[in-house]
């Protein structure tokens, strides 16, 4: 049974925030020139231009309009402004190849086409865009406002008439096997999880995010551009990656989005920091981190507040000081990564989702966090277990259907409204944890069952492993392919005076062979022996999404690297 809103739909949810929070800012849009801060009241106004723009280029309810490019106030306004008029956007990856943007764009049906910026019209071939930051004498989108007829009455006029059930937004899942479905979703789908996420996450007016990741995922799309406007928050886009350390000191966040690589990335920074210090400070860290980690896991950690106000502070003033928690989503959060943030004093909440679920489903609430799991069902959404374990998932955040694919459409939702995953999962205390994936499961030619997500977070808690996939379906024993950590690689290399060309070069030198192989020998004394890695391959470059190996949400794609490194497994089983 469908539940109340008390927005009708999104663009009926921003103008409720616009009044109630006039005042207060809504982003705080960082320049070369210097910040400047927009209110809630300017926001409005401003969106409002966007939609005359839109209004200008033909686009009516129901239309599709494709946004391309990295995640701004630009592309936020123009997607509000696309929401408020019951036109559907369809975010498209900057980084993917040309192809695979033609074809959402073609798939879509988009009738508009939105890019950030000039140099992106190449991933859009025949197509005539306009863009968020024209250069001089290219077709810009706000410059078209001008040529509206639409008034502030009839732009509201027209919020007014966007329905609950209409389409909000196509978004094409990243496939990690064949083409991308894009997944309809729907207004209610985002207004009912913003009415109830609160009671997962504690967020308000007063806090701060800080967005990196792009707009164009549903994770961010929803916690991190809807979500925030939805409670009156703040919202900084960060200046780039690279430039992510320090935004977070100067704009001094209080919420985070992330995945588990920025956050192993991050560690391995801090731990690169502590290896450049004296012997005294290296003890220290030390003695911090083996305190941390026992508080984290309700041990004795008699030391705890003399560590935590000598490293613990340093640490989390790096992530400028405010921070109440990270949130972990797009793939499984290491236990080990969790505990090392949570031994300085920074939460990292693990949740889980989908794009076909409007991203969250479940989420570790603060104060009862168990950060193995991915935490209580967000409140109005419904999960069970199927008899193998697989995870299915019911309510108002599950997406209507995949767009022109009724037959994928109907083997993703079953009569009685559940969705299957594809993700397996069990139950501890009320909180999900998750195996693994169903279709990833391998079976050993002795039959045993592995799921490959545990092995490969075992290996990946060496500092010099970066990335590992695992086979074994139909073999006697696991193998893997393994990518090194290739910066902690080279500073390695040169402490040991050793000398490689080029990181193909350096997985070859027998020195490196031994270092890894102790790694995987490490790894293999918590696994039970079935699970043990008894042979891999080092991978001489590292993956990456314009070759092929990750899909543009970091996920292995598992089909393309079995198929790209066939020769390796091959040469793997051969004894």
């Amino acid at each position: 049974m469908r539940q109340p809103l008390r927005a009708q739909s999104l663009g009926d949810m921003l103008r409720h925030r616009c009044q109630e929070f006039a005042d207060r800012t809504s982003h705080l849009v960082t320049a070369k020139g210097g910040d400047h801060a927009t209110t809630y009241r300017e926001l409005y106004e401003k969106v409002f231009q966007y939609a005359r723009a839109l209004d200008a280029l033909g686009l009516q309810k129901g239309d599709r309009l494709v946004i391309l490019g990295e995640s701004c106030f630009e592309w936020a306004l123009a997607d509000w402004a696309a929401l408020s008029m019951g036109v559907v956007t369809v975010p498209i990856y900057p980084t993917l190849p040309p192809d695979q943007a033609s074809y959402i764009a073609d798939d879509c049906g988009a009738k508009a086409c939105v890019l950030l910026e000039s140099r992106l019209a190449a991933k859009l071939p025949g197509r005539s865009p306009v863009y968020l930051r024209p250069n001089e004498g290219e077709p810009g989108l706000l410059a078209l406002a001008e040529k509206s007829a639409m008034d502030k009455a009839a732009w509201e006029a027209r919020i007014d008439a966007v329905e609950p059930d209409d389409t909000a937004t196509f978004i094409y899942t990243s496939g990690t096997t064949g083409q991308p479905k894009g997944a309809v979703l729907s207004h209610r789908n985002f207004v009912f999880l913003c009415e109830n996420i609160k009671a997962s996450l504690p967020v308000d007016e007063t806090d701060t995010f800080l967005v990196f990741l792009p707009l164009s995922h549903v994770y961010e799309r929803f916690a991190g551009h809807i979500l925030p406007i939805s409670v009156g928050a703040r919202i900084v886009y960060a200046g780039s990656l690279a430039s992510l350390a320090g935004d977070m000191v100067k704009y001094e966040p209080t919420v985070m989005l992330c995945v588990p690589r920025f956050l192993e990335n991050m560690k391995g920074r801090i731990l690169d920091s502590v290896e450049k210090q004296k012997p005294i400070q290296k003890w220290l860290f030390n003695v911090a981190l083996a305190q941390g980690v026992a508080k984290a896991q309700g041990k004795s950690a008699p030391l705890f507040a003399l560590t935590d106000a000598v490293v613990g502070k340093k640490i989390r003033a790096r992530t400028g000081g405010h921070i109440k928690f990270f949130v972990s989503g797009g793939a499984a959060l290491p236990t080990h990564v969790a505990e090392f943030y949570m031994a300085f004093g920074l939460l990292v909440l693990q949740g889980y989702g989908l794009t076909e679920t409007t991203a969250a489903s479940s989420l570790n609430h603060p104060d009862r966090s168990r950060y193995w799991t991915v935490g209580e069902p967000i409140k109005g959404v419904e999960f069970q277990l199927a008899a193998d374990g697989e995870i299915l998932i019911r309510g108002d955040s599950v997406m209507s259907g995949y767009h022109n694919l009724p037959q994928a459409t109907a083997e993703a939702i079953d009569a009685e409204g559940w969705f299957h995953t594809g993700d397996i999962g069990e139950w501890e205390d009320g909180r999900l944890k998750i195996t693994d994936r169903k279709k990833d499961l391998l079976v050993l030619g002795n039959g045993k069952n592995v799921a490959p997500q545990a092995v490969e977070n075992a290996l990946k808690e060496s500092p010099y492993i970066n990335e590992v996939v695992l086979f074994g379906d139909g073999m006697e024993y696991c193998c893997a392919l393994v990518v090194p950590d290739f910066d902690r690689l080279k500073t390695w290399l040169g402490q040991h005076s050793l000398k490689a060309a080029d990181l193909a070069e350096a997985v070859r030198l027998p020195e490196v062979k031994d270092l890894i192989k102790g790694e995987v020998d490490k790894a293999n004394k918590k696994l039970a022996d079935f699970e043990k890695v008894k042979k891999h391959v080092l991978v001489g470059k590292a993956f990456s999404v314009e070759s092929g190996e990750l899909t543009p949400s970091l996920k292995v794609r598992r089909k393309v690297v079995k198929e790209m490194y066939a020769d390796d497994i091959k040469s793997m089983q051969r004894g």
